[in-house]
């Protein structure tokens, strides 16, 4: 890939909500929610400009909630088994069919949905959704009755736990009793046989912690044994790639595949090279926690691109709680083996802490350094999530979603840094890191030596550096000088450049100008071996030096 992709990740139901009088646990009457037809040609030009490639679309798929329409034919799902009144995400409901709760006009949400996608593209950026294969809402029915296509469970054998062509796994003869009130009377939710639970939870009582409110899908393999029964195709395959089929053809240009490593691999290979024939140009990005399944994903699994959880993402935020010194950082990036390109780097995205919440930085401005590395490092592409760009501190108790640091999605409700930014109020604090996140975001396009490049980690050779981290990106005669300050007080330090580079990179030893493509200064240095480049940098900030 020429271009750096940058992903914008929004929740619709959020994003353009400016309600002011949001109350926890609040219904969609009184807390609003936010519309697909809001997001409209200028916003998108917005994000654009912020220097994004893609918008991730997350939670655009009907899944399980608590608001009804009777008169489309949709009734709201019984409350016991949906987190929140608005409901995850990730229990989906109907594959085929989009929220009715971010339509405008309930029986034309996909065609909203789909004039959202061209409006997207007019506006220059690409379409990524979410795809949840591992597991379904205990109440999934699809009302889009599409010809030839049967529910899932609609053919099952429930009186077998397991059989390859069943898409559930039946705890046969037990009823389902979570450690959760499943209510009374005609409010009870009552499921018999009880069905394997989405966390791999295989037995009819799982906890409060385990996700309860999901059913785990059936991909052949029989969880006792670990056999796997993958020829004739299990049922589970061809109704997953028909789904896939049926979102690709509406022009999406991605999927984000939920919780990939628990869906075999055979299964991405069989789907994914399927799906890219008929539509070259999509790409699919795994969430995934296991480094070992790593190379098997992207190899055979035929993923492009990967989550960078547990290596680069972790890294960082030890760094940033005083846990680990920055030359752990270049552990991290050994430790991939030549994956970079196929990592998904990221600060924060719906399931992680808000930079500046007080479980984790406590300011926004502490974050700037992580954003500099985890965007510029390598090519490998960058996730912001909206309101990141605007200080969002996740300090809100929601509701199902308490004071966690973290925004909410499974509430109705509205996001403080972006309601303010949509209405023109935001803080100068916050139009100034916008500002930040644009420049550097925008760098990673306008610079080949970023977009296109190689790396060349100086750590080695600065070992007096504990809370700075300096490496240099390259490509062709350009030549970047990167230093992060990961620490809260001023850096007036020296990096040293050792001759491997200079030969490395073709950097000619001597007298260059420079400039430094954040914030502007210029000088003149002698670049050698023996001469360390001699740096400034304020608390919490970076330096990109483009050496001429």
């Amino acid at each position: 890939m020429s271009d750096k992709i940058i992903i914008y990740q929004l929740l619709p139901r959020l994003f353009t909500n400016t309600c002011t009088t949001c109350v926890a646990n609040g219904d969609i009457a009184t807390n609003g929610v936010g519309k697909m037809n809001e997001i409209t040609s200028a916003r998108l030009k917005e994000i654009k400009a912020l220097g994004a490639t893609h918008v991730w679309y997350t939670g655009v798929i009907e899944h399980a909630t608590t608001v009804g329409y009777t008169k489309n034919g949709i009734s709201p799902c019984n409350a016991h088994i949906v987190k929140g009144k608005a409901g995850s995400p990730y229990a989906i409901r109907d594959y085929y069919d989009i929220d009715p709760n971010i339509a405008v006009k309930v029986d034309k949400r996909i065609d909203e949905w789909q004039k959202l996608v061209n409006r997207t593209h007019r506006a220059g950026l690409k379409v990524i959704m979410d795809f949840v294969p591992n597991h379904v809402a205990r109440e999934y029915h699809s009302d889009v009755f599409l010809p030839g296509v049967d529910d899932l469970g609609q053919n099952d054998d429930k009186g077998m736990f397991f059989t390859p062509n069943n898409n559930f796994y039946y705890i046969t003869d037990q009823q389902f009793s979570p450690s959760v009130d499943l209510g009374t009377g005609k409010d009870e939710y009552i499921e018999f046989p009880a069905r394997a639970t989405g966390n791999d939870c295989f037995h009819a009582s799982p906890g409060i912690n385990d996700w309860y409110e999901t059913v785990k899908l059936n991909y052949g393999i029989d969880p006792w044994n670990g056999s796997r029964h993958f020829d004739p195709t299990p049922s589970t395959w061809n109704k997953m790639l028909h789904i896939l089929m049926y979102w690709a053809s509406m022009g999406i240009d991605g999927f984000r595949c939920d919780m990939a490593h628990m869906v075999p691999v055979e299964f991405w290979h069989w789907a994914i090279s399927r799906v890219k024939n008929k539509y070259p140009g999509i790409i699919f990005i795994a969430e995934i926690y296991d480094t070992a399944l790593y190379h098997n994903y992207v190899n055979y699994g035929l993923f492009d691109l990967l989550y960078n959880k547990v290596t680069l993402y972790d890294t960082l935020f030890n760094i940033l709680k005083y846990k680990s010194s920055t030359h752990e950082i270049t552990r991290c990036w050994q430790q991939l083996e030549h994956m970079g390109d196929h990592m998904l780097n990221f600060l924060e995205n719906h399931d992680e802490l808000r930079l500046p919440s007080p479980q984790f930085c406590g300011d926004a401005l502490a974050g700037r350094p992580a954003l500099v590395v985890s965007a510029m490092l390598d090519r490998s592409p960058f996730l912001v999530y909206a309101g990141q760009e605007l200080g969002e501190r996740g300090t809100d108790a929601e509701g199902f979603s308490g004071l966690d640091g973290r925004t909410t999605i499974f509430d109705f409700w509205s996001i403080p840094s972006l309601r303010k930014w949509l209405t023109g109020k935001s803080s100068v604090k916050a139009i100034e890191l916008r500002e930040y996140y644009a420049r550097i975001l925008k760098l990673c396009n306008e610079e080949k030596a970023i977009a296109q490049g190689g790396m060349f980690d100086l750590m080695y050779v600065n070992p007096h550096l504990t809370r700075q981290f300096a490496f240099m990106r390259h490509y062709g005669d350009e030549v970047l000088l990167v230093i992060a300050n990961f620490s809260g007080q001023e850096a007036n330090t020296s990096v040293n450049i050792p001759e491997h580079a200079f030969n490395h990179i073709g950097l000619a030893q001597g007298k260059h100008a420079c400039v430094d493509l954040i914030h502007g200064t210029r000088k003149d240095a002698i670049i050698t071996p023996a001469s360390p480049f001699a740096v400034s940098i304020k608390a919490h900030d970076a330096v990109v030096w483009k050496i001429s």
